[in-house]
């Protein structure tokens, strides 16, 4: 579905990701480890357009994107969740959504969506009216996937999800990002939680210093000495 071939990006004269390439599968989990500074979020602002390769291309389902606007990478059918959540603090939650459904405007159309992560997210369907500043970090979390699942995206992107919440939490929403891809979405998840990050994905990759120095099945990864090392340590 989404595909990077020796993607390089720079900010200035650093270079952020040299020769990237990756794969995501349709139906999938697919994730992406690594530290902080790896250049994971700078991978995610890539594939949306918000930063440009300098070198390399960006294929989505078999299609070109690397030099599209990113309103029109989401509406060929990515979603993302970024890093921090970002949801807008002033409007309520059903104001987010709303705006995460910019693509589609239609009322009927919007109502079913919006019934939809009611179904997945009981809390936000009891919030609805409460600003997004007011909610706990972990509600704000369901908003920010909600937000994201309203443009119907075959894709969705996660940055960082799981990034400030309490244990608890981070239990549901790895199960949440199950639910969502049994329902039909693929899912690229970068993530720094590696243990439960390859509990329940399907394959992945390790970036260290913009490079991609490990690939492999969930399995396979979780064997690597070099995660084991690195993430895995108890």
């Amino acid at each position: 579905m989404l595909e990077l071939s020796g993607v390089s990006t720079r900010y200035g004269a650093i270079t952020m990701l040299r020769s990237v390439s990756l794969e995501v599968e349709a139906g999938r989990v697919a994730c992406l480890l690594g530290p902080n500074g790896a250049g994971k979020t700078t991978l995610i602002r890539t594939i949306l357009g918000i930063v440009r390769p300098v070198a390399g291309s960006i294929r989505f389902e078999g299609r070109p994107i690397h030099q599209l606007r990113t309103h029109q990478i989401v509406e060929l059918g990515i979603g993302v969740v970024p890093e921090g959540r970002r949801v807008f603090p002033k409007m309520t939650v059903e104001e987010n959504l709303r705006m995460g459904a910019f693509v589609e405007w239609a009322p009927a159309d919007l109502e079913r969506r919006r019934e939809h992560v009611f179904e997945l997210f009981p809390r936000l369907a009891e919030r609805r009216r409460q600003r997004a500043a007011t909610m706990s970090g972990g509600e704000q979390a369901m908003l920010a996937v909600g937000r994201a699942l309203m443009s119907r995206p075959k894709l969705l992107l996660l940055d960082e999800p799981s990034l400030g919440l309490a244990p608890l939490l981070v239990e549901q929403l790895f199960t949440m990002v199950q639910t969502i891809n049994r329902s039909g979405t693929t899912v690229f998840l970068v993530e720094q939680n590696a243990r439960k990050t390859l509990e329940i994905a399907d394959h992945g990759f390790l970036l260290q210093k913009g490079e991609v120095v490990g690939r492999g099945t969930a399995a396979e990864l979780a064997a690597s000495d070099l995660v084991r090392h690195a993430y895995l340590r108890t």
